[in-house]
């Protein structure tokens, strides 16, 4: 009888996954074994959790309300904290793992140290799952919940999010050093480290529009203020006012974990003044302003068409935080769902 049951039960999920993946078309592109972007052909859709935590979506937007509520600039954390994963080794919660006999966090990676936050709303989520649903939801599809969650109740668009991804037992430190692009990039820089993602020009600049929220600390940014191509001057990309207005935040010496917003018009609020602001020549970090200086392909376009049209940023960046997302998933008996989402099980 319980075979029978179990046996039932895979029927089901199968005719679902079809039926899903018909309504669904767009989820199986490019996600199969040897896709652009790895993991089970059907491996993630977005009711993959229907029937074992059909609650899963209010469990997260009821922490993220509170959490955001008590710190508004979380949002941009935990937003960083999907990208900071998904660029090394896929989305597989990598990054949440803490130094341990067997793995040697990414969380000290020169990215990541004193830098990456979040990690609380993160276990605080995992917790309130594992209470209604035990060992069931993974912390790398609660990092993809936390991300799209902190967008929308920061006024961003919402995007159907595919689900299913499964936790990694290992961590990559020399990854993490390696693949995530430094606030002083080139743009050329940039374009090299997304397209080893499998995304494009076009994921790069509606995903750089995510600096519409959240801040950045004076070390980041402190080089174009005084010695930006090692001659002891600024950079000349950046508006006067505003460059003496960053001097003040951030002076030559010391004041390295002071912070700046990287959209000083709407700090909180998700929308398109980021890319505004950058054709101002008022862009905070490096990597923000050569979208404008670089003059390569059609990204300056691209910046000044997001700047004029926010529902066309809001559509093309909901389109690209699905790629990230499905970066290398592990999905099916790959990896596991982690009890704890700072451990392997």
């Amino acid at each position: 009888m319980a075979f029978f049951k179990f046996a039932i039960t895979l029927l089901l999920l199968a005719l679902i996954s079809a039926r899903i993946s018909l309504a669904h078309p767009g989820i199986g592109i490019g996600w199969g074994g040897n896709g652009q972007y790895g993991g089970s052909f059907y491996g993630l859709f977005p009711q993959f959790y229907q029937f074992s935590c059909p609650q899963v979506d209010n469990i997260v937007m009821s922490v993220l309300q509170e959490a955001i509520a008590r710190q508004p600039r979380i949002a941009a954390s935990l937003l960083r904290l999907h990208f900071h994963d998904c660029f090394v080794q896929g989305c597989d919660a990598s990054v949440l793992l803490d130094d341990s006999a067997a793995i040697v966090s990414e969380k000290n990676s020169v990215p990541n140290r004193n830098s990456l936050r979040g990690f609380e709303v993160i276990d605080e989520i995992k917790a309130k799952l594992e209470e209604a649903c035990p060992q069931t939801v993974s912390c790398a599809d609660i990092v993809a919940l936390a991300a799209r969650g902190s967008v929308v109740l920061s006024g961003g668009p919402a995007w159907e999010l595919p689900l299913g991804r499964r936790d990694s037992r290992t961590a990559s430190l020399s990854g993490s050093n390696s693949n995530i692009p430094p606030p002083n990039s080139t743009v050329q820089n940039l374009i090299s480290s997304f397209k080893r993602q499998g995304l494009n020009e076009v994921d790069l600049v509606s995903l750089s529009g995510g600096h519409t929220i959240g801040v950045a600390r004076c070390v980041t940014f402190k080089q174009r203020l005084y010695n930006q191509n090692g001659n002891n001057q600024p950079d000349e990309t950046l508006e006067r006012t505003y460059y003496f207005g960053l001097k003040s935040v951030c002076p030559r010496t010391g004041g390295d974990n002071n912070i700046s917003p990287l959209d000083f018009a709407s700090p909180a609020k998700f929308d398109n003044t980021y890319f505004k602001l950058v054709l101002l020549g008022k862009g905070l970090l490096t990597s923000d302003e050569v979208l404008l200086t670089g003059d390569v392909g059609n990204i300056v376009q691209l910046v000044k068409s997001y700047a004029e049209d926010d529902e066309l940023f809001f559509k093309q960046f909901a389109q690209s935080m699905v790629k990230m997302g499905n970066i290398s998933p592990l999905t099916g008996f790959n990896g596991e769902v982690r009890k704890n989402c700072r451990l392997v099980n």
